[in-house]
């Protein structure tokens, strides 16, 4: 099955960045909350089975505790299709783009305006399709009403994720979008659907399965966590104690989200993706050539015959 090799993924990546730099501002906040509901739609999958498999189980009068390695791995596994409806069926996603703008930019088909413009306006539009996912779908449907979801969401996810301090978020983001980058950099490698789910999908789960920290995905599960923490019903009926929801109340929770959380990871999220791909990339295969051509020897001319 035919791939682009490094040197054309690097070109059409470029391109792309150079075509995300001019798209329409109404055009590009309608595809960042479409990427943002993507990922959100992901983060949703990813919590209601690693949440369903947190009480465990029974075999026969045995009861079965799931190790934790392989509720992350579930929760991994199920995320991918955030991205990959991001992929295939169109959107503008933020960590997607801090690789598509620099390398465009680096390479002179892009602006620093157009990528300032898309960067802000794509977070903006990831927020918004994020949070409303969040709490129209996830919160106000009742999908986290009770345990084991609801205990999930806040005390394994969204209270954890609220409480890391700033170097730990900050190097999680790196390592997330550097992944990240690489999924959409081998998608773009595939002209196959099939080649760019599966390319999708292996990144993405390792990521998710390490613990590394998404700006996008978390605007989905620490809001998420904040509403059902600070829903007194679901508290009382998930049994949920004042140490499982610590970051997640009152004004603190959204000071966490926003502060604690956000603006390390976002930082970090940059870092992976434009200097782990876009930077190297462009520097091994556009800004000069890869191999370096010896000057061709002057031919020998020909004996004189005597």
């Amino acid at each position: 099955m035919a791939f682009k090799a490094p040197l054309d993924i690097s070109k059409a990546a470029s391109s792309a960045g150079c075509t995300k730099c001019s798209i329409k501002l109404d055009k590009l906040l309608l595809l960042g909350f479409l990427a943002g509901a993507y990922i959100a739609f992901g983060a949703l999958l990813s919590e209601i089975v690693a949440g369903g498999m947190l009480s465990g189980g029974k075999i026969g009068d045995m009861a079965v505790v799931m190790p934790p390695g392989l509720l992350k791995f579930a929760a991994g596994a199920m995320f991918p299709v955030g991205l990959m409806l991001v992929v295939i069926a169109g959107s503008e996603l933020f960590t997607g783009n801090c690789m598509f703008l620099p390398i465009g930019v680096l390479n002179k088909e892009g602006t620093w305006t157009g990528l300032a413009i898309n960067w802000i306006v794509v977070y903006i539009g990831n927020l918004i399709g994020s949070i409303f996912v969040a709490y129209f779908l996830a919160y106000q449907s009742g999908l986290f009403n009770t345990a084991p979801f609801a205990v999930w969401a806040t005390a394994n996810v969204a209270n954890a994720k609220a409480g890391l301090d700033f170097w730990t978020a900050f190097l999680r983001g790196i390592g997330c979008n550097w992944l990240v980058c690489l999924a959409v950099w081998l998608a773009l490698s595939a002209d196959d659907i099939i080649s760019k789910i599966f390319s999708c999908w292996f990144p993405i789960m390792a990521f998710v399965t390490i613990g590394f920290e998404h700006s996008v995905a978390n605007m989905f599960f620490i809001p998420l966590g904040i509403f059902v923490a600070n829903d007194p019903n679901i508290v009382a009926k998930a049994g949920l104690t004042a140490a499982q929801t610590s970051n997640l109340v009152g004004t603190t929770g959204w000071y966490n989200f926003f502060i604690t959380n956000l603006i390390p990871v976002t930082l970090g999220n940059i870092v992976g993706g434009a200097i782990f791909v876009s930077l190297i990339y462009w520097w091994v295969y556009l800004r000069s050539p890869l191999v370096t051509v010896k000057p061709a020897e002057p031919a020998k001319a020909a004996p004189q015959a005597k």
